[in-house]
């Protein structure tokens, strides 16, 4: 990471019972915090279990895990491409990820991806690159939505089932060894009304209601209708998979 002296939490922050979605809109649109909760609780737990040695943050933006793996690696490269929205100066490469990563054969312990791939054209041979630049027993960390509204157009191309991300990942050489959906069908309809209210451009109505539903995913009840339905309607997965060979 260039300039380590500038990072700084953005859409991730961390609180007194673990990271939490940040609350200033200038990093995490206020309708995107139900979504960004369901997601964090996921990632920490795969991040603390699988991030090691050289860490590669690829369509990394301004680093916004940077505090979740900080101290579970050795060194961190960060990688965006040249038209991305989040340009700032962590950068250490800019590429295009559609195309050859310019690194050499396994060259990185862990790679993260977190919100990366739907935005990506070709995927297959991303997966394929992360693959070649893996160390054996290394690690890929995956983020992806599926019941998601579309952002920043006119880059968001895909949205993947979890047969899909297995068979890339397989495709590619890499083992999925943790894949789990987050969300369910209450999180969806919450995201859904709570994206109409934003886009309606009632701030006040849009900042009460995530409120409230950031409050409500915490019931125990609607946990349970959560788990139940998150294998037909998923909000995103998070993955993690491995090289071994």
């Amino acid at each position: 990471m260039q300039n380590p002296e500038h990072w700084k939490p953005t859409k991730v922050v961390r609180g007194r019972d673990g990271f939490r979605p940040s609350s200033d809109p200038r990093f995490l649109s206020i309708s995107s915090r139900l979504v960004a909760g369901c997601q964090f609780r996921r990632l920490e737990g795969l991040i603390r279990r699988c991030a090691s040695g050289d860490l590669l943050d690829l369509g990394c933006g301004h680093a916004p895990y940077f505090e979740m793996y900080k101290g579970l690696v050795n060194n961190v490269v960060c990688v965006d491409w040249e038209n991305s929205s989040h340009k700032n100066v962590l950068l250490d490469y800019t590429m295009d990820l559609n195309c050859p990563l310019s690194f050499r054969d396994e060259s990185f312990d862990t790679i993260l991806l977190i919100d990366v791939l739907e935005h990506i054209y070709k995927p297959a041979q991303l997966l394929c690159e992360i693959g070649r630049i893996l160390r054996r027993g290394g690690h890929c960390i995956i983020g992806v939505p599926f019941f998601y509204y579309l952002h920043e157009r006119p880059f968001d191309f895909h949205r993947y089932t979890e047969f899909a991300l297995r068979r890339m990942c397989e495709s590619s050489g890499l083992e999925v060894i943790d894949l789990t959906a987050y969300g369910g069908a209450p999180e969806i309809l919450m995201d859904i009304l709570g994206k109409c209210i934003a886009s309606s451009k009632l701030h006040r109505a849009t900042r009460v209601y995530t409120s409230a539903c950031c409050a409500m995913v915490k019931l125990r009840a609607l946990q349970a209708v959560s788990q139940r339905t998150a294998a037909l309607f998923p909000l995103g997965y998070v993955l993690a998979a491995q090289r071994n060979r």
